[in-house]
Parts: structure tokens; sequence; C-alpha cells
């Protein structure tokens, strides 16, 4: 155990004596970025769990949103008798929650029996890709902007009116605007006060497009922190809107209206803080390896995208008109291409904008990696940017459209194999599979509505 893990633990213990922490969630990111784990007293957590690691059942990293899980993932839970894989937690996402007053809250990798990482868990994922850059000489730094809807209703309002007629924070188009945020103000006020409190660095705030949008951006970090950072964020806004009386989504497509984003800025430096996509004696002030970066991400772009709109929502937001790529190609500071270079120096970076608020963010992030790598590795040229609206140029190569096309994209990816291994993309592969077999057995209204009567 290291000294810092050591202070860490006993700073723990002290806040425990002195009655500010009765219990600890140790929690593990699942395949839809959710959290899911277990309380631990704290007596148990820190002589117990912390060292030894803490036992959870192996179907957690193997179903999907309903919690079902079944065979043909790369953990058959049903045949072999579901039993446990160990939780290791993480003492550096360790945290206090500021909406569960007496609780910690720490994130934990799992591991086999054996010892063996689980290497379809979404940190595994993340962390196989920053070894490989680390191998460079290279650490990603990353940054996630999520967006989300606010409604009146409470979420059991809003199950019970089987999310029909829900009544927005906001009444119209409200886009960095500084009046009609009354019904708003109050939630994100508190979401942001106790985010602070919760050890994120809030860099901007304002109000969207969609009525009831709203949008929190925190500061970049190391990449893994940004993405532990991220499903914080999303859990801990859903408890505090419930206990507000609300509900948010971050679904990426609520309804016509504008979708929810997650743009992610990702930017890479050397092992001794240098800015590695830098170069300010070259024309455009990008390094070679920035131009390998950049032109690994559109070779990859389709075979990945699957990491990025991992359900069948995602692809209602990618559509023309919708304000979100639909193309394949990159522009200097232009929003209509999928990869948006923005910044200099050690700023210089990508925003990768195919993402939606459902995008689980350790596979998200450790896509473009990869994708990065790759154009690094094979030092691939990098095309003309898009000066104008990419989005209208028929002659651009077009991202997956469905998520039946993407699943294609994903399992028939030689790249795909090569960077993420057969098991990883075969137990993806499932998951969008499974997702697809539960929409094609459900009736949706826009069935009964144009079937009811008139068919």
């Amino acid at each position: 155990m290291t000294t810092e893990t050591t202070e860490t633990y006993e700073h723990l213990r002290a806040e425990a004596a002195a009655g500010r922490v009765e219990e600890v969630i140790v929690a593990v990111p699942d395949l839809q970025g959710r959290l899911q784990g277990s309380r631990l007293s704290v007596s148990h957590f820190l002589d117990e769990a912390a060292h030894s690691g803490f036992g959870a059942c192996v179907y957690l990293l193997a179903t999907d949103v309903e919690m079902d899980t079944g065979p043909g993932y790369a953990i058959d839970a049903w045949n072999t008798g579901f039993g446990d894989f160990t939780l290791h937690p993480d003492p550096a996402s360790l945290r206090t929650l500021p909406w569960d007053p007496g609780t910690a809250l720490v994130l934990a990798d799992a591991t086999w029996p054996s010892g063996a990482p689980v290497d379809i868990a979404p940190r595994h994922i993340l962390r196989t890709q920053l070894d490989r850059l680390a191998q460079r000489g290279l650490t990603a730094y990353a940054g996630t902007e999520l967006e989300f809807l606010t409604f009146r209703d409470s979420y059991r309002q809003a199950w019970e009116s089987c999310y029909h007629g829900l009544e927005p924070a906001t009444r119209y188009n409200v886009d960095y605007a500084l009046q009609g945020l009354g019904d708003l103000e109050p939630l994100v006020r508190r979401i942001r006060r106790e985010m602070t409190r919760a050890g994120l660095t809030m860099e901007t705030a304002r109000a969207e497009v969609h009525p009831g949008q709203y949008e929190i951006v925190f500061r970049y970090d190391e990449a893994m922190t940004t993405c532990d950072n991220h499903v914080l964020f999303k859990n801990g806004v859903k408890e505090i809107a419930a206990q507000e009386g609300h509900a948010v989504t971050f679904m990426p497509k609520f309804d016509e209206g504008e979708g929810n984003s997650c743009h992610i800025h990702l930017s890479l430096r050397g092992t001794d803080g240098s800015a590695a996509l830098a170069d300010p004696a070259s024309h455009d002030g990008m390094s070679d390896l920035m131009r390998h970066f950049v032109a690994g991400q559109l070779a990859c772009l389709a075979d990945f995208t699957l990491l990025m709109a991992p359900n069948i929502n995602s692809y209602k937001r990618l559509q023309p008109g919708a304000f979100a790529p639909t193309g394949i190609g990159w522009g200097r500071d232009n929003r209509t291409c999928p990869v948006r270079v923005i910044g200099s120096g050690h700023s210089l970076r990508i925003e990768h904008r195919v993402p939606g608020g459902d995008a689980n963010p350790y596979l998200a992030v450790a896509a473009a990696i990869a994708a990065g790598m790759h154009g690094i590795e094979n030092r691939l040229p990098l095309p003309a940017p898009h000066a104008s609206n990419a989005l209208a140029d028929p002659a651009v190569p077009r991202l997956p459209s469905t998520l039946t096309e993407a699943l294609h994209r994903w399992e028939t990816s030689e790249i795909a194999a090569k960077v993420f291994g057969d098991t990883v993309v075969s137990h993806y592969a499932q998951a969008a599979r499974t997702e697809l077999a539960a929409f094609e057995r459900t009736v949706t209204d826009w069935e009964r509505v144009r079937g009811f009567e008139r068919l």
C-alpha cells in the first residue's frame, strides 16, 4: 500500500471517528456507465474491503439497462452459477457525497478469483488504452461536456404517466440566456454547488437550446479521473433531482427537439508535461503526431461508433438537421464535423462530437485513444479539413445511422479486434444485440398512432 493510499484511508478513519462518515459505497461502472455496488460500514471497508476487495455478482458486467442477463456475453452468469468477482477499491476515487450525508463513495476495479482483471470491464478497457499511450511516453487528458433535460415532474410522476406530458423546467429556447431560468436555477445551483463540494472543478454552466436543457462543464483532468467524475456526476444529478422532486434525463433524444450530447475533449501530453499535439513551428500549430492522431479518428470512427453511441436512441440524435454529426471529417473550430480541432499549445485538442448523453465515458474515451493510436502507429496522412458545413457535403463518408449498422461495423472490424481483443468485441456486440432484440419485441406509441385506426 502506498503512502498516499494509507493517508487516504487514515483520513477516512478520522472522518468516521468524528461522525461525519458512516458508510462507504463500493461501486463498479457497468456497461452503460451506471454505478452498481453495495454500502459497507466504514469499519468493514477499512478492515476488509479496502485491502482484500469486496465480492459482487459477475452478472453486473453482463446486463442490459433492465438488468437482464443471458447467454451470448463473455460472462455467462446463468451457466456459471452467478458467482462473484472481486471489486478492488481505487483509493484515488474516494470522496464524500454532499447529497448523501454520512456517505463516501469509492470506485472499484473487478478481478477474477485468480487476480486477473475482468477484461470487459469499462474501466479496464480504458486503462488498457492508457497503458498503450504510456509505452510511448504519453498521457491522455480529457473533459466531457454533458447535457441533460430537467422537468418539473418527479421521477415517479414521469413513470406513472409513461413519460408523456412532462413539463420542462423552462418554457422555450434559453440557450446562453440569463433570464427565463426561474424554475430551473434552484435545482442546477444545488447541483453545481454539491458537485464542487464532491471534488469536481466547475468551469462553466449555462442553459441550452431544448426547453429544460442545461450543461455544466468541469475542468479537464487525466482521462481516468475525468471518466470517474463523469459517472459520479450523472449518478449525483439524478439523486439530487429526485430529492428536489424533479426528473432529469441524459438520453440522447427525448423527443423531436434538441438532443443531449456528451462532447469529449481529448489531448495528449508527454510524461514530462510537454504538449505532444502542438508544434509552434508548423503552419497550423499541429505536430505530426497530432495529424496522425486526428487521421486515426477518421479511419476508425465508423468501426468504433458502437462504443460512442451504444443504444437505439443514440442514432435518433445522429440525424441530419439535429446539430449532431452524420458524416466523417474534421475541421478547425468547425462544429459540423464529428472531430473538431480547437485550442493551441497545451490546450490544443480534439473535440469528439459523436457521443450523446448515454455514452459510457470509459468506452468512448478508450475508443478515441485507440483510434488515435492507430493513426500514430500507422502514420496515417491527414486529409484536408472542412472549412464549411461538413453535414451538407454528399462526398463525406457517413457515420453508421442505426445501431444495426454500427454493430455490423464493430463486429467485422479488424482494427477493433486488434486493439480491443476478440472478447471485448464479442461482449459489446452482444450488448448491442440485446438492445436491438428488446426494441424489436416492443410495440411503440408511433405504431399505435399510425396503425390503431388506419391500418
